[in-house]
């Protein structure tokens, strides 16, 4: 594990808890400035402000409370109002504002990642195979800058990693041509399976985009693995180097119930290693949450006072 670790006290575990389960209640606008102990909450800005080469750190001993099973009769637990997603709500607005999609989930706020009956292959949350590296919400004008996955529930065998790799530790394993490739305007991103769930067309896909941009010492990544592709044989060839060196960095991270990993999702990509789930009420269970530093404010206006951006038609052409 070379995460950056940050361990809470049972003191700071016991405080968070508490607002948690007050927070839950009257969603992401309740929290206050003083919400989280200092230590704490100074700990995730500092990753907010610079999340450094690797792009993630993990926070370890959250409370959990009591859980449900994972799935009764094939039906996955939801837990409505329950302290994990508190913690998802105190740990997103200190990052930044937590927000979620129209397009995914219903707007959900906070995301189940449990393995479903029936969708093993499915390249998303509900699946069980490996899922290689990508980012959230590839194809969207919109991301979130940053995600949080808290572990409920370990795999059976312990095995399943939450696979982490970083665009900036990948760069000294990539060529300077195959660097220029990739920041150019050249790419194409399919949207995931968690927006088309509902969809009886294919959308076209998102682009042209650049695949690495910003700057050079500290660059950003819009990648997966999955669904970003290029028209260009020069284009298909950087992707593929930039697949194998981010497996040469990954980080292999298998989370512990009580652990929050938090990602720069503009620096790097994550993915899943695969498992066998069982179906028997203990199967592998996360929470995820998304956060971002600003919103347009044509966006907002749009949002009329909720934290669901809307669906992807209405905030076309704003960029």
């Amino acid at each position: 594990m070379t995460a950056p670790l940050f361990e809470l006290t049972d003191r700071e575990r016991s405080v968070l808890w508490q607002q948690a389960e007050e927070v839950v209640h009257h969603g992401p606008e309740a929290v206050g400035e003083d919400a989280l102990p200092i230590r704490v909450k100074e700990a995730i800005q500092d990753f907010g402000r610079d999340s450094g080469e690797r792009g993630f750190m993990l926070l370890r001993g959250l409370e959990l409370g009591p859980l449900p099973p994972t799935h009764a009769d094939g039906e996955p637990a939801t837990l409505p109002g329950h302290g994990t997603a508190g913690l998802g709500m105190l740990i997103a607005e200190t990052l930044g504002t937590m927000i979620g999609y129209a397009d995914e989930k219903s707007g959900d706020l906070v995301h189940n990642v449990q393995p479903l009956p029936g969708e093993e292959t499915r390249i998303e949350g509900s699946g069980s195979v490996a899922f290689d590296f990508h980012i959230e919400n590839v194809h969207h004008s919109l991301r979130p800058d940053f995600i949080g996955l808290i572990c409920l529930r370990q795999d059976h065998d312990g095995i399943a990693s939450t696979r982490i790799a970083s665009c900036r530790e990948a760069m000294d394993l990539l060529k300077p041509e195959t660097v220029e490739s990739l920041r150019q305007c050249q790419f194409y991103s399919n949207y995931p399976g968690s927006f088309t769930r509902e969809a009886t067309v294919e959308p076209a896909p998102s682009g042209p985009h650049p695949v690495l941009f910003g700057s050079t010492d500290k660059p950003f990544m819009r990648f997966n693995s999955h669904n970003t592709t290029s028209l260009n044989k020069a284009g298909r060839a950087a992707l593929r180097a930039l697949a194998e060196a981010l497996e040469d960095v990954c980080h292999d991270v298998i989370l512990q119930p009580g652990d929050c990993a938090l990602l720069d999702n503009n620096v790097a990509a994550h993915g899943r290693s695969a498992f066998e789930p069982r179906y028997d009420g203990q199967d592998r269970w996360l929470r995820r949450f998304y956060s971002i530093k600003s919103i347009p404010h044509s966006v907002l206006q749009m949002m009329d006072g909720s934290r669901v951006v809307p669906p992807i038609p209405a905030i076309e052409g704003i960029w």
